[in-house]
């Protein structure tokens, strides 16, 4: 097979990941704390023969921390996350954070996410409420407080910047590296009664998709002029 055929393989390959993760995007851009996926694409070098050829490779994915817009609900329970934080959520699966503030209480007062993992404190700790007590109040620092008395706190959570991300769920991130505790509340801080979207920006993935979906039956057509050449040269070659 031509060298050009794997060529335009390889390129369809990448194209084809590349469409998987956009079409994921579009489907989430309304889950709350959504965090869009992204391909890193490199071109890998080999040689034919003394030539250098250069194939694409199917790409590295990685996860955007950009943030996401934040909308009114008035839920007293509802936390937009400022800054770089995230929050922290006990699963069966360990430690998982996000940037999904919907919070519910239960019967007991624990405070818990939407899909029922138990919230964590700074000291990554559960958090429990009076279930019969006054509204709750979230100040910035997450300091929660019931009556005008102190009863928890939300932890908040700083992940480093070379930790490579691996998605949980729809809107919880696993890091290779271990958070710590938010220490500088100047620029980071929690906004009770909102929430954060998902950093999806439609128009922006729609027009990714219409030009991804061009470039992949480029190369498609690509491969079937190669294949009809090849054939071609073969049927003029074979009688001689």
């Amino acid at each position: 097979m031509p060298t050009s055929t794997y060529v335009a393989l390889s390129a369809q390959v990448a194209l084809d990941r590349r469409l998987t993760t956009i079409a994921n995007n579009v489907a989430n851009m309304n889950t709350a704390g959504f965090r869009a996926e992204e391909v890193k694409f490199d071109a890998v070098m080999t040689r034919a023969g003394t030539d250098k050829v250069a194939f694409s490779s199917p790409g590295d994915t990685y996860i955007s921390r950009n943030p996401g817009s934040v909308s009114y609900t008035g839920n007293s329970l509802d936390v937009a996350v400022q800054g770089d934080g995230w929050l922290a959520l006990s699963t069966p699966d360990g430690t998982v954070y996000t940037r999904d503030g919907r919070l519910q209480m239960t019967a007991t007062g624990e405070l818990l996410s939407t899909a029922g993992y138990p919230v964590l404190d700074p000291g990554e700790a559960g958090i429990l409420l009076d279930p019969r007590g006054s509204e709750i109040s979230i100040a910035g620092d997450g300091t929660i407080s019931q009556g005008g008395n102190q009863v928890g706190a939300i932890g908040l959570f700083s992940i480093p910047e070379t930790a490579k991300l691996s998605r949980y769920e729809n809107s919880g991130v696993i890091p290779s590296e271990a958070a710590q505790p938010v220490e500088d509340m100047t620029v980071n801080g929690l906004r009770q009664g909102y929430v954060e979207g998902a950093n999806v920006n439609p128009i922006s993935e729609i027009s990714k998709l219409i030009m991804l979906q061009r470039a992949f039956d480029s190369a498609a057509s690509a491969v079937e002029k190669s294949e009809s050449t090849q054939q071609e040269a073969i049927r003029s070659l074979g009688p001689s």
